[in-house]
Protein backbone atom coordinates (compact mmCIF):
# COMPACT_ATOMS: atom_id res chain seq x y z
CA UNK A 1 0.00 0.00 0.00
CA UNK A 2 3.08 2.54 0.69
CA UNK A 3 4.04 2.60 -2.71
CA UNK A 4 0.70 2.45 -4.91
CA UNK A 5 0.08 4.62 -7.05
CA UNK A 6 -3.68 6.25 -7.80
CA UNK A 7 -2.98 5.47 -11.90
CA UNK A 8 -2.44 2.42 -12.50
CA UNK A 9 -2.22 0.72 -9.28
CA UNK A 10 -5.66 0.98 -8.09
CA UNK A 11 -7.53 3.55 -11.33
CA UNK A 12 -7.50 0.82 -14.15
CA UNK A 13 -9.79 1.28 -17.28
CA UNK A 14 -12.19 3.24 -15.97
CA UNK A 15 -15.04 4.21 -17.41
CA UNK A 16 -15.98 7.95 -15.96
CA UNK A 17 -20.08 8.79 -15.21
CA UNK A 18 -19.42 12.48 -16.11
CA UNK A 19 -21.68 15.21 -17.27
CA UNK A 20 -22.28 18.87 -18.23
CA UNK A 21 -23.27 21.12 -15.16
CA UNK A 22 -26.52 22.23 -17.45
CA UNK A 23 -27.64 18.56 -17.20
CA UNK A 24 -30.12 17.61 -14.47
CA UNK A 25 -29.88 16.21 -10.93
CA UNK A 26 -32.88 13.97 -12.03
CA UNK A 27 -29.73 13.37 -15.13
CA UNK A 28 -27.35 12.43 -12.27
CA UNK A 29 -29.52 9.86 -10.28
CA UNK A 30 -30.24 8.01 -13.97
CA UNK A 31 -26.29 7.61 -14.70
CA UNK A 32 -25.30 6.53 -11.34
CA UNK A 33 -28.29 3.60 -11.17
CA UNK A 34 -27.32 2.75 -14.89
CA UNK A 35 -23.77 2.47 -13.90
CA UNK A 36 -23.66 1.31 -10.54
CA UNK A 37 -21.59 4.16 -8.89
CA UNK A 38 -22.52 6.61 -6.30
CA UNK A 39 -20.71 9.60 -7.95
CA UNK A 40 -20.82 12.02 -11.19
CA UNK A 41 -18.04 14.17 -12.69
CA UNK A 42 -19.16 17.37 -13.87
CA UNK A 43 -16.86 18.65 -16.69
CA UNK A 44 -16.92 20.71 -19.48
CA UNK A 45 -14.76 18.90 -21.97
CA UNK A 46 -12.27 17.50 -20.17
CA UNK A 47 -11.49 19.86 -17.40
CA UNK A 48 -13.18 18.78 -14.40
CA UNK A 49 -15.76 21.65 -12.65
CA UNK A 50 -17.19 19.52 -9.93
CA UNK A 51 -18.53 16.17 -8.36
CA UNK A 52 -22.32 14.88 -7.23
CA UNK A 53 -22.54 12.25 -5.05
CA UNK A 54 -25.37 10.34 -3.60
CA UNK A 55 -25.09 12.53 -0.34
CA UNK A 56 -25.18 15.16 -2.26
CA UNK A 57 -28.70 14.96 -4.33
CA UNK A 58 -29.79 13.65 -1.25
CA UNK A 59 -29.42 16.53 0.52
CA UNK A 60 -29.16 19.11 -1.85
CA UNK A 61 -32.24 18.06 -3.49
CA UNK A 62 -34.52 15.61 -2.13
CA UNK A 63 -34.31 16.50 1.48
CA UNK A 64 -34.59 20.70 0.40
CA UNK A 65 -37.52 19.89 -1.52
CA UNK A 66 -36.20 20.69 -4.84
CA UNK A 67 -37.72 19.27 -8.01
CA UNK A 68 -35.10 16.78 -9.47
CA UNK A 69 -35.84 17.34 -12.91
CA UNK A 70 -35.48 20.98 -12.97
CA UNK A 71 -32.56 21.24 -10.84
CA UNK A 72 -29.21 21.90 -12.73
CA UNK A 73 -26.01 19.91 -11.39
CA UNK A 74 -24.29 23.55 -11.37
CA UNK A 75 -26.78 24.21 -8.55
CA UNK A 76 -25.98 21.08 -6.53
CA UNK A 77 -22.77 19.95 -7.07
CA UNK A 78 -19.35 20.38 -4.97
CA UNK A 79 -17.71 23.05 -7.64
CA UNK A 80 -13.75 22.88 -7.75
CA UNK A 81 -13.39 19.62 -5.43
CA UNK A 82 -10.55 18.80 -4.23
CA UNK A 83 -8.06 16.28 -6.54
CA UNK A 84 -4.61 14.49 -6.59
CA UNK A 85 -2.71 13.69 -9.17
CA UNK A 86 -2.14 10.18 -10.98
CA UNK A 87 0.94 9.67 -9.30
CA UNK A 88 -0.01 10.49 -6.05
CA UNK A 89 0.22 7.31 -3.42
CA UNK A 90 -3.27 5.35 -2.45
CA UNK A 91 -2.37 6.52 1.32
CA UNK A 92 -2.71 10.42 0.38
CA UNK A 93 -6.33 9.60 -1.12
CA UNK A 94 -7.04 7.64 1.84
CA UNK A 95 -5.86 10.14 4.01
CA UNK A 96 -7.09 13.38 2.31
CA UNK A 97 -10.28 11.35 2.06
CA UNK A 98 -10.64 10.54 5.71
CA UNK A 99 -9.71 14.37 7.02
CA UNK A 100 -12.21 15.69 4.62
CA UNK A 101 -14.66 13.85 5.29
CA UNK A 102 -15.72 12.36 1.89
CA UNK A 103 -15.59 8.92 -0.24
CA UNK A 104 -15.23 10.08 -4.14
CA UNK A 105 -11.72 11.38 -5.26
CA UNK A 106 -11.44 12.80 -8.74
CA UNK A 107 -7.99 12.19 -10.34
CA UNK A 108 -6.65 15.07 -12.73
CA UNK A 109 -3.95 15.37 -15.10
CA UNK A 110 -0.77 17.18 -14.23
CA UNK A 111 0.90 19.75 -16.19
CA UNK A 112 -0.22 21.49 -19.19
CA UNK A 113 -2.82 19.29 -19.27
CA UNK A 114 -3.77 20.15 -15.56
CA UNK A 115 -7.38 19.94 -14.89
CA UNK A 116 -8.25 17.21 -17.15
CA UNK A 117 -10.15 14.25 -15.52
CA UNK A 118 -8.13 11.18 -15.68
CA UNK A 119 -11.13 9.05 -13.00
CA UNK A 120 -11.98 9.13 -9.90
CA UNK A 121 -11.22 6.98 -6.91
CA UNK A 122 -13.52 5.31 -4.19
CA UNK A 123 -13.05 4.82 -0.49
CA UNK A 124 -13.74 1.28 -1.70
CA UNK A 125 -11.23 1.31 -4.17
CA UNK A 126 -8.86 2.00 -1.19
CA UNK A 127 -10.55 -0.20 1.04
CA UNK A 128 -9.75 -3.32 -1.72
CA UNK A 129 -5.53 -1.56 -1.76
CA UNK A 130 -5.66 -1.97 1.74
CA UNK A 131 -7.24 -5.77 2.42
CA UNK A 132 -4.49 -6.61 -0.51
CA UNK A 133 -1.41 -5.32 1.25
CA UNK A 134 -2.80 -6.60 4.56
CA UNK A 135 -3.04 -10.31 2.75
CA UNK A 136 0.15 -9.89 1.75
CA UNK A 137 1.73 -8.73 5.12
CA UNK A 138 -0.05 -11.68 6.58
CA UNK A 139 1.52 -14.35 4.08
CA UNK A 140 4.75 -12.87 4.29
CA UNK A 141 4.72 -12.70 7.99
CA UNK A 142 3.66 -16.51 8.06
CA UNK A 143 6.42 -17.55 5.96
CA UNK A 144 8.69 -15.82 7.84
CA UNK A 145 7.33 -17.53 11.20
CA UNK A 146 6.52 -20.95 9.92
CA UNK A 147 8.66 -21.47 6.76
CA UNK A 148 8.05 -20.64 3.24
CA UNK A 149 5.80 -24.35 2.87
CA UNK A 150 3.88 -23.49 5.46
CA UNK A 151 0.23 -24.18 5.06
CA UNK A 152 1.69 -26.14 1.81
CA UNK A 153 0.22 -30.46 2.27
CA UNK A 154 3.48 -32.34 2.40
CA UNK A 155 2.95 -35.65 1.25
CA UNK A 156 4.84 -38.70 2.89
Amino acid sequence: MPNRKLMPDVIKDQQLATLPPDATARDAAVLMAERRVAAVLVTEGRLLKGIVTERDLTARVVAAGRDAAATRLAEVMTANPDTLGPNARAIEALELMERRHYRHLPVTADGPDGGAVLGIVSIRDLFAVVRAHLEDEIRDREAFIFGSNYSVGMSP
